[in-house]
């Protein structure tokens, strides 16, 4: 027996089970450490902390982080009165609801990661590919959110120390020394929090929640108060008829695709949830409850500010920087930077962390991966990524279509073509005849279905002719994948339902 042999299986003592801190055991079921190790385990019930409240404050950050703010707002100049906008965020908020369900139920019944997840569809090897796109488009958006977020720290620093203005003087690789300053400490703070792993994540979130939802409450009490109770229902025209319903129905569909990355990989929280129905409530009060509630604040922000000087805001900063008073400024921007880094860590840490852990899984623990995830997200400029239409547009835009569509495949596979009968030891095996190793780790349907799908996500999505599907395009590549993946996938099985549980490690911290 060679050292390809053994797995490093970490100690169970926190478990309360009389072992050794540390073993090499000789895995019998074939478990390789090309694709095991303890952050890509499946997580043992009792390891398991995310309550309904937990995943709710997933929600009450990631639903009001600036960049939906600005999305939302800007549904008025598209012709939705206030009702409009509601609406839009009602039927976006339901498809939500069912969508987030069903991919977290995945995460609690299995316990592992999105990137050992996706080899139940696409094989031990081809997992790298959704992995890697799901990380990749992460990765480019971690820096470019940290980037922001120091903006808005300058501002607070500005507004308790003028002097410190000498500092926006020159430039060096695009940012000024005090650009530097404040996104590096933003950086460092996140690489902080990610290197205590996903329990110091759950933490921050459940810290942050309630501090992002008083702080809209307060300042939509603000706006109310300066201009004297008054909203203005349809600050910017009124679509009619068939095209409001368009409008709205576009507009709901663009809310879902903003979420197109979070329903691929929701599977890495969930995989700690304690329950399904902890799953469930918290997606209830998070998705449709406190959707309600931002579309609430994004109206009267916007129809109250509309109000007082007769300009329609794109940003619930603008109305920060509106604050008379320092004191209050400086607080509520510091609010903001708070929740910037919460939908950071959430929505763009966590993913490439994985994907980095699951391509070197015998080099990479979760701290280390997020360590590397976070140079790379400084080294690539990510300023430079923000002020270039052409990457935005182009390479994270052509990246983001292909989302859609992995998550038709891996729906279908998991829902329909398995019934989600899973064998969790076998998703960890690189043996010729294991259950997920198709062809050499590969599986050729599912790779089929996405290069058709993706495809015809990118036509949608870059094609000018196609522009009348544009704001249905996530929908449209989920539905072809699932409909193609349908067809194509081989359903002989034999499908196995075994758990994971001789292989599932508690989590650390």
């Amino acid at each position: 027996m060679t050292a390809e042999d053994y797995v490093h299986i970490p100690s169970r003592a926190s478990e309360g089970l009389a072992e050794p801190p540390s073993t090499l055991v000789a895995v019998q079921a074939g478990i390789s450490p090309r694709l095991y190790n303890s952050d890509l385990a499946p997580t043992t019930r009792e390891g398991r902390h995310w309550s309904a409240y937990s995943i709710f404050t997933l929600w009450a950050n990631d639903v009001h982080s600036l960049g939906n703010y600005a999305f939302a707002i800007g549904l008025f100049s598209l012709g939705l009165s206030a009702g409009g906008v509601l609406a839009a965020l009602a039927f976006g908020a339901l498809f939500l609801f069912l969508l987030l369900t069903l991919s977290g139920y995945m995460g609690e019944k299995t316990g592992v990661p999105f990137p050992v997840m996706s080899r139940i569809a696409f094989g031990i090897h081809g997992a790298q590919i959704p992995a890697l796109l799901r990380g990749g488009v992460a990765i480019a958006w971690f820096g470019v959110q940290t980037f922001l977020a120091s903006q808005v720290l300058q501002v607070v620093l500005l507004a308790i120390l003028p002097g410190l203005r000498a500092l926006q003087e020159g430039s060096f690789l695009g940012l000024s020394a005090l650009g530097w300053i404040t996104f590096v400490a933003l950086w460092i703070v996140q690489v902080i929090i990610v290197s205590y792993g996903m329990e110091m994540i759950r933490k921050y979130e459940a810290w942050a929640g309630p501090i992002i939802l008083a702080t809209f409450v307060a300042l939509a009490v603000w706006v109310l108060v300066q201009s004297g109770f008054q909203i203005d229902w349809a600050p910017a025209g009124q679509a009619q008829g068939a095209e409001f319903w368009l409008t709205a129905l576009g507009a709901a569909s663009l809310w879902v695709a903003i979420y197109g990355t979070f329903v691929l990989n929701f599977c890495d929280f969930t995989r700690g949830a304690k329950s399904k129905k902890a799953i469930v409530k918290g997606n209830f009060w998070g998705i449709p409850i406190n959707m309600l509630f931002f579309g609430v604040v994004v109206v009267v922000l916007t129809g109250g500010s509309f109000k007082i000087n007769g300009e329609l805001i794109t940003s619930p900063s603008q109305v920060v920087a509106a604050i008379p008073n320092t004191f209050l400024l400086v607080l509520a921007s510091l609010a903001l930077i708070v929740l910037t880094v919460a939908v950071n860590l959430m929505a763009n840490f966590v993913a490439p962390t994985y994907a980095l852990t699951n391509l070197f899984p015998r080099h990479l623990n979760f701290r280390k991966a997020a360590i590397v995830s976070a140079v790379i997200g400084l080294v690539i400029l990510p300023w430079n990524l923000y002020n270039s239409p052409v990457v935005i547009n182009v390479f994270l835009g052509g990246l983001g279509a292909l989302l859609g569509p992995l998550f038709g495949i891996i729906m279908v596979d998991y829902w329909i073509i398995k019934k989600q009968r899973i064998n969790v030891p076998e998703l960890y095996s690189d043996s010729p005849t294991a259950e997920y190793a198709y062809k050499r780790g590969f599986n050729p349907r599912a790779v089929i279905a996405l290069v058709l799908s993706g495809a015809f996500a990118l036509i949608i999505t870059f094609v000018p002719a196609f522009k009348g599907l544009h704001d249905f395009s996530w929908f449209v590549a989920a539905g072809s994948a699932a409909i193609i993946y349908a067809i194509i996938a081989d359903r002989r099985g034999p499908f196995h339902d075994v758990e994971g549980t001789e292989i599932a490690v508690t989590p650390t911290h």
